[in-house]
């Protein structure tokens, strides 16, 4: 009993260590929004070269995902979390001094997009999928992911008050202080390499051939797509969009803190409906709720009701496509390879996010609104509720063979 008891309290300390690493990441990350609008009028570049440089920061994450997913899985995890942590950290503060596009975009979207590569969620949660008996498992992957909303709750009326206080230069050096954070806490996610009862040995092509082969595991990938898409426009044009239309930039904090904050509900719901129901048809509702949402938003009149309704709506799909589709990566394929088989499908939802966050400000440029990629996040939307309903969430014939 006492070994039981000590067991559990262990799982639960890696909960709560890969909670806090994602509290930090997400938290920091949600702040890139509110420096658009100043630093693009201060430093004369345009709306397009911010955006640039947060689309190459998706595109470099989601490139070095597979990559850190295969090094965490073969060597543990801590290591990872901590050089994802100190080159997340140089890039923010990297942001805070370029002096040029080009410098912009090396440090805000090369450096900052493998720093988070290396400490995001991805990573977080395959070591909790390892180690998380299955039974809970579901529970502490919304756990994990809702950890990422409470830091945008938190930290980003935070970031406000950074620029309010002291410019945006600054905020980004306090910021970049925030995120070294995680180098000391990695610390804790060590040992957590050990390999799970279905690995029956199993290599890492093998594995990579099996999910290749899964046409549900390839739907999973086409979805995960329009989830980058949705997060990256919306969480880096949302600010902007709200004082395009005549309303505070405080009101654009607050959404993105209200989307936070609902987000932590969603992300748990998730994780708890996803022991209950299947997977893909709470993922199905989730895409075609988002694509309701933003129907409404766009085409009733804008307020701070309204903007604030839309992102409580918006928070509680935001990241809880995240438990249930690792959840069905570990469920189908098992726990063993979970970080570079949901890298992979984390390289999609990048693809995604970059082309979401770029194509906003280059529309933007030349449309001066961002009505058209509204109304592709929409159709999008749609697509990604279709998608899901044929996947299969049956184990693979080689775990169902071993039970």
């Amino acid at each position: 009993m006492g070994r039981m008891g000590s067991l559990r309290r262990n799982i639960w300390f890696l909960v709560a260590a890969g909670s806090l690493i994602s509290l930090l990441v997400f938290g920091i990350r949600a702040n890139f929004g509110l420096f658009l609008a100043p630093m693009s009028a201060d430093l004369g570049w345009g709306r397009e070269v911010f955006a640039l440089a947060i689309a190459i920061q998706n595109l470099m994450w989601g490139l070095g995902q597979p990559i850190a997913g295969m090094i965490a899985d073969k060597f543990g995890t801590a290591r990872v979390l901590a050089v994802g942590g100190l080159l997340y950290a140089v890039g923010i503060y990297g942001m805070a001094e370029a002096s040029s596009p080009m410098m912009f975009h090396l440090t805000g979207g090369v450096l900052v997009g493998l720093g988070l590569s290396g400490a995001s969620f991805a990573i977080v949660l395959a070591a909790l999928g390892r180690m998380v008996p299955e039974k809970n498992r579901a529970l502490a992957l919304g756990i994990g992911t809702a950890a990422g909303s409470m830091g945008q709750f938190l930290l980003v009326p935070l970031g406000q008050a950074f620029i309010s206080a002291y410019g945006w230069s600054t905020a980004l050096i306090l910021l970049a202080i925030l995120v070294a954070v995680i180098i000391p806490v990695s610390t804790a996610m060590r040992g957590n390499a050990q390999t799970a009862p279905d690995a029956d040995k199993q290599s890492m092509g093998q594995a990579l051939g099996e999910a290749s082969r899964h046409s549900g595991y390839l739907y999973l990938t086409a979805g995960f797509f329009v989830c980058g898409f949705h997060i990256a426009f919306i969480g880096t044009h949302l600010p902007a969009f709200i004082t395009d239309q005549g309303l505070s930039a405080d009101l654009g904090a607050q959404a993105l803190a209200v989307l936070g904050l609902f987000n932590i509900f969603g992300a748990i719901m998730a994780g708890v409906l996803g022991n209950r129901y299947q997977k893909k048809n709470l993922l199905s509702l989730i895409y075609l709720s988002r694509a309701i949402a933003i129907t409404l938003f766009i085409m009733l009149p804008m307020s701070p009701a309204t903007v604030l309704l839309f992102s409580a709506a918006i928070g509680l799909t935001w990241l809880s496509t995240v438990p249930l589709t690792s959840g069905i990566v570990a469920q189908v394929f098992g726990p063993r390879y979970m970080a570079t088989l949901f890298g992979f499908v984390f390289v999609s939802h990048q693809l995604g996010s970059f082309l979401g966050v770029w194509l906003g400000g280059k529309l933007f440029d030349q449309f001066g609104s961002y009505d058209v990629i509204w109304w592709l996040g929409i159709a999008l939307g749609l697509f990604a509720a279709l998608v899901h309903l044929p996947i299969d969430e049956r184990p693979a014939a080689r775990l169902a063979a071993a039970r």
